[in-house]
């Protein structure tokens, strides 16, 4: 399975002198780390010892070490990917009690950020969906901002600040009160070829959860280091600032991942579908050099929900 919070990256790019003088050290660490894990799977070859003679067979089973490696240097996400496992399980037999009357957002929700972003991922048809199979992320959104060309960044792929969403201010999308917050990851590495950082310690990266009504709690996360701006006990009020967009936790590259949930636990939580109020959106220009996947017409998208390779603004940027 592809990385649950990763997002589509594009065609690498030469680095800049600054990133091959300084930061490619630290990229190739982690690349070469990224390619040794997968060396685990030789270790399947060491089956064949049952079927024949050939002693060699037996030696492969040596290269199911990286995985044991893989799982002690990637340990805490390790254990989050197995605690979604079983929260996948638990949201299921949940919404089996449920009404599906009840999978729908009740508050009023603006999009969390100032501008125009592109979605890149997400809507609420399993063709479009985030991650389907997932259920807190059934009816999740990943956000960039794409120019005309359908590019995310300008200049060195590898330098963050090259990246048009990087900084950019992440907005409460309701009314509320912050219920829980994670601000100890540092922004992940870009490495390139849809490879994430394999150095971190949260999935989500830095993350807000917000309460705005008894079951919908809203995470935003992927935030820049130091840049969350609220408290815990804190009310906050629709179009407030709240935070940064950044790179931390498992991405491919800045990005805003937003999602409606039914709890503040996100192992377990059952996704909501998300109805944003008074949204201009239009189709991205060139968006098949950034994702090649197909996109919904605009006129037969699923309604009054935004999808894939649409961008999209608040109506209303001055005061929400």
């Amino acid at each position: 399975m592809k990385s649950l919070w990763a997002i589509t990256p594009q065609n690498q790019k030469e680095p800049s002198l600054m990133i091959r003088k300084r930061g490619l050290p630290i990229v190739s660490t982690r690349r070469f780390l990224r390619t040794v894990f997968r060396l685990k799977w030789l270790g399947m070859l060491g089956l064949l010892m049952f079927f024949s003679n050939w002693p060699v067979w037996k030696y492969f089973y040596i290269f199911w070490l990286t995985g044991i490696l893989e799982i002690v240097v990637t340990f805490p996400v390790f254990f989050q990917i197995l605690r979604q496992m079983l929260g996948i399980i638990k949201a299921e037999n949940k919404q089996k009690t449920r009404s599906t009357d009840f999978l729908g957002s009740t508050c009023k929700y603006s999009l969390p950020f100032e501008g125009e972003w592109t979605v890149v991922n997400g809507g609420v048809s399993k063709e479009y969906s985030h991650s389907w199979d997932i259920n807190s992320q059934r009816y999740a959104y990943d956000f960039v901002i794409l120019d005309n060309e359908g590019r995310s960044y300008l200049g060195c792929q590898f330098d963050l600040h090259s990246y048009y969403c990087y900084e950019k201010d992440i907005l409460a999308p309701g009314d509320g009160v912050v219920s829980c917050i994670g601000n100890s990851s540092k922004d992940s590495m870009v490495l390139g070829n849809g490879m994430t950082d394999p150095l971190i310690n949260d999935l989500r990266g830095n993350y807000i959860i917000i309460k705005h009504d008894e079951f919908e709690y809203s995470l935003l996360a992927h935030l820049k280091p130091d840049s969350i701006l609220v408290e815990v006990g804190q009310h906050i009020k629709r179009g407030e600032k709240i935070a940064c967009c950044g790179n931390s936790g498992n991405t491919t590259e800045p990005h805003l991942h937003f999602q409606l949930q039914t709890e503040e636990n996100w192992y377990d939580a059952i996704g909501v579908p998300i109805s944003f109020e008074d949204v201009l959106v239009k189709a991205q220009e060139n968006y098949e050099k950034f994702d090649i996947r197909s996109v919904p017409a605009i006129e037969s998208a699923e309604g009054k929900y935004i999808s894939r390779g649409q961008r999209v603004r608040n109506r209303k940027i001055d005061k929400l």
